[in-house]
């Protein structure tokens, strides 16, 4: 029994010890501190190859400039109380005492080296995290962290990423060999950054095996990256589509139904976002709490605030100016500088900022080099959703048949009992509230000003005309071609060459077929 006794007290002993030679010293803290950059940040790499919890304390609490140099010690700052960071001791703080100074390199450092410590977590969530956080790290000290992280990592997406690290920062090791399987590694990597490593070192690159090796695997990752850029350029050519197609939907009711040349569209687009933006301060104020559904609420007061404006510019202007385009034209471009001047009176000149709810932040990432926000992928599908409900509307109600009876023959809607002036004003006013829907949907893809419906009013008149006077069909091809086109010459050309080129394109398509996409088929084309 005594033999045994003996045997356990010398294990602990030992054990002991062990765990004290890998415990923060006050040296290491102070090391850490103060001193030279790359000192620090050498002290900082050996302390983490064998942390404890009072190490990781420590480098958050440098991280968040709470420590302090007194002598050849280093004190942690808490609720303007001195500890010392290897007891957790309470500790009187000197009044000499110097602030550490950290630079731009020293906290990424810090960061790098808690992102790395998490690697050991046990919460999938916290190493992911961590691995996210290291995804473009190529400092070889990290290299023992992330192979024990490697060898103790269970979840296969997570060990597959770590390999990729791994093979990031051996990709510039010494050893040739080493070199060699990073490079046939990254060949079937996806993440832009891994493109740029393979650059780097391809024009150091003296080994004619690992050159060859090098070029292979940046041939693979930039085929790989090509077809991540022109998915985005898809989404990009969508998304604009998608604005453009809920902005000319308004202006494919006023102009393509009734004929008016409304040059104040834009300014009731601009009146929805307004109506929004006042929406969100009513939530901020009175409903903090339910304030991601701000958003919900915002949809009908938009729709409702530009639908009541269009009405009462309808009853009052523009009814009297139908058949006169030319008037209408002009008249319509006063009030949009009317109602242009009543909101800088009244919210101010600059731009006012509408947030994003929670479940608009964020987006789904599809490949490494393409994620489809979700304030994007949103709008998209509140486009299609305003497209079908106005489809509907048109086709299958009584307004729709009132306005589309209006449209193709007045006075004989009007011997049919039909009272084509209230049908004149509620057109006008869906055309005017759709607007202001688009003016919600723009708000949370950028600021909103007095000047946001300007921006968009010419492009919504060629979507109508290109996609055919009157036709929603040709209005949804138009929108959507042309954000397409747009996003895919912007890569090309540039955003400025690329604007002239569509208008080009629109010039000669509506040269060579003036009726656009879809022509208007009936009597009514004939006369």
């Amino acid at each position: 029994m005594l033999p045994s006794f003996f045997s356990r007290l010398i294990a602990c002993l030992l054990l002991c010890t062990a765990v004290q030679a890998h415990a923060l010293t006050a040296e290491a803290a102070r090391a850490m501190a103060a001193g030279d950059t790359d000192e620090r940040i050498a002290a900082l790499q050996a302390a983490i190859a064998t942390p404890d919890d009072a190490t990781v304390a420590f480098i958050r609490a440098m991280g968040d400039d709470a420590v302090k140099i007194a002598g050849d010690k280093a004190i942690v700052i808490k609720d303007d109380k001195g500890i010392d960071p290897v007891t957790g001791a309470e500790v009187p703080v000197p009044d000499d005492a110097e602030d550490i100074v950290n630079n731009n390199r020293m906290r990424g450092e810090f960061d790098t080296a808690l992102a790395s410590l998490q690697l050991m977590a046990t919460d999938v969530a916290q190493r992911r995290k961590a691995v996210d956080a290291l995804r473009e790290e190529t400092d070889e000290a990290r290299l023992p962290l992330i192979e024990k992280a490697l060898a103790a990592e269970q979840d296969a997406g997570l060990k597959a990423r770590l390999e990729s690290i791994r093979a990031r920062i051996l990709i510039s090791s010494s050893d040739a060999a080493k070199r060699l399987d990073a490079a046939q590694f990254l060949s079937a990597s996806a993440n832009p950054a891994t493109r740029t490593v393979l650059l780097e070192q391809l024009r150091s690159e003296e080994d004619p095996r690992v050159k060859a090796a090098l070029q292979s695997a940046l041939k693979a990752v930039e085929e790989r990256l090509q077809w991540g850029e022109r998915l985005a350029a898809v989404f990009s050519g969508i998304s604009l589509g998608s604005i453009l197609l809920l902005v000319a939907l308004g202006l494919a009711i006023t102009y393509g139904l009734m004929g008016v040349i409304n040059m104040a569209h834009g300014e009731l687009m601009m009146i929805g976002a307004y109506a929004t933006y006042v929406m969100q301060g009513i939530f901020q104020k009175y409903f903090p709490g339910a304030f991601d559904w701000y958003l919900v609420a915002a949809v009908p007061a938009a729709f409702m605030a530009s639908a009541l404006m269009g009405a009462v510019l309808e009853r009052s202007v523009i009814r009297f100016l139908y058949g006169r385009p030319l008037e209408t034209l002009l008249a319509t471009w006063g009030i949009s500088l009317m109602l242009q001047q009543l909101v800088r009176t009244v919210f101010g000149a600059q731009n006012v900022g509408v947030e994003n709810p929670s479940w608009m932040s964020g987006g789904v990432q599809l490949m490494e080099n393409l994620q489809l926000p979700w304030n994007r992928v949103i709008i998209v599908a509140f486009a299609l959703a305003v497209l079908g409900g106005v489809a509907f509307l048109i086709s299958k109600t009584r307004l729709g048949l009132f306005v589309r009876g209006v449209t193709q023959n007045r006075p004989i809607a009007s011997c049919m009992g039909v009272n084509t002036a209230r049908v004149d004003t509620y057109a006008f006013a869906l055309g005017s509230g759709i607007a202001g829907l688009a003016g919600c949907a723009l708000s949370q893809v950028g600021n909103v000003g007095p000047d946001l419906g300007q921006g968009y009013i010419v492009d919504s008149f060629m979507v109508v005309v290109l996609g055919g006077v009157g036709q929603l069909a040709g209005t949804v091809y138009a929108a959507l071609g042309l954000g397409v086109l747009n996003k895919f010459l912007e890569g090309w050309t540039g955003a400025v060459l690329a604007k002239i080129a569509v208008l080009v394109f629109i010039i000669i398509f509506i040269q060579k077929r003036p009726q656009g996409i879809f022509a208007v088929k009936g009597r009514s084309a004939d006369a």
